[in-house]
C-alpha cells in the first residue's frame, strides 16, 4: 500500500488520509483568509494537491479537475497577495466596482453553462449518468459549484471582499445537492464552510470600513 491508498476504518467506512488532511486543510484556508495571513495559499495549495489524489483513487475525475484548478488559483494568490504586501504593507481589501462585480456574474453564468455541457458530454459529472431530466439538474449543479469556486478564489486572490459573498452562493446550492446526494459528510463540510464564510464576509467588510474611515490604516497580512 502506498501513501495514497493509507487510511482507516471508521464505524465500518474506509477513510483515506489524503481526503481527511485535504478537507482539514481547506478548512483551515478559510480561516487563514479571514486574518488575510498570506499562509492561505501555501495551505489552499496543499489541500488541493491532496484532495487531487484522493480523487483520482476515486476515479471523480471532475473533482480532481477542480483540485489542479485550485492549484493553480493558489500559485495565482500568493503571488497576487505578496505583491500586495510587499515592504512590509498591509493587504488591501475592497468591494468589487461595478465592472467588475458584473464581470464576476457573467462569468459564473456563462461558465456555468458552458462547463455544464462540457461536463455532460464528457460524463465528467457523475450526474451525466442520472437519467434526464434530473442528471441535468445535477450536472448544471456541479458545473455551477465547479465554476463559482473558481470564481471565489480568484476574486480572493484579488482581495475583492465580494469573495465571500460568491462562495455563499456556492455553498447554497452545495450544501443541500450534498445531502440530497446522501454525502452527509460532505453536506457537513460544506455547512461548516458555510458559516465560516459568513464570519469572514463581515470580517473583511468591517475592516475595508475601517481603513476607508481612517486612511492610512491597514490591517497588516501575517
Amino acid at each position: 500500500m502506498n501513501w495514497a491508498d493509507a487510511g482507516f476504518e471508521i464505524f465500518g467506512t474506509r477513510v483515506l488520509w489524503t481526503d481527511l488532511v485535504g478537507n482539514a486543510a481547506a478548512l483551515a484556508t478559510v480561516l487563514f483568509a479571514m486574518r488575510k495571513s498570506i499562509w492561505t495559499w501555501p495551505v489552499q495549495f496543499t489541500g488541493a494537491v491532496l484532495l487531487f489524489v484522493a480523487s483520482i483513487n476515486a476515479h471523480i475525475t471532475g473533482n480532481a479537475l477542480k483540485q489542479a484548478l485550485f492549484g493553480a488559483l493558489a500559485i495565482y494568490g500568493w503571488w497576487a497577495w505578496r505583491r500586495g504586501t510587499q515592504n512590509g504593507g498591509g493587504l488591501a481589501v475592497r468591494p468589487a466596482s461595478p465592472r467588475e462585480r458584473a464581470g464576476l456574474i457573467a462569468v459564473m453564468l456563462a461558465g456555468t453553462a458552458v462547463v455544464g455541457v462540457l461536463f455532460f458530454v464528457t460524463g465528467l459529472s457523475w450526474g451525466a449518468r442520472v437519467p434526464l431530466p434530473e442528471g441535468a439538474f445535477l450536472v448544471a449543479a456541479d458545473a455551477y459549484i465547479f465554476v463559482g469556486s473558481a470564481v471565489a478564489t480568484w476574486a480572493q486572490g484579488r482581495a475583492l471582499v465580494d469573495f465571500w459573498i460568491v462562495w455563499v452562493a456556492v455553498d447554497l446550492v452545495g450544501v443541500p445537492l450534498a445531502f440530497s446526494s446522501g454525502l452527509v459528510v460532505s453536506g457537513t463540510v460544506y455547512g461548516v464552510f458555510f458559516v465560516l464564510v459568513i464570519v469572514g464576509f463581515v470580517k473583511w467588510l468591517r475592516e475595508y470600513r475601517s481603513v476607508r474611515n481612517a486612511p492610512g490604516q491597514l490591517a497588516v497580512a501575517s
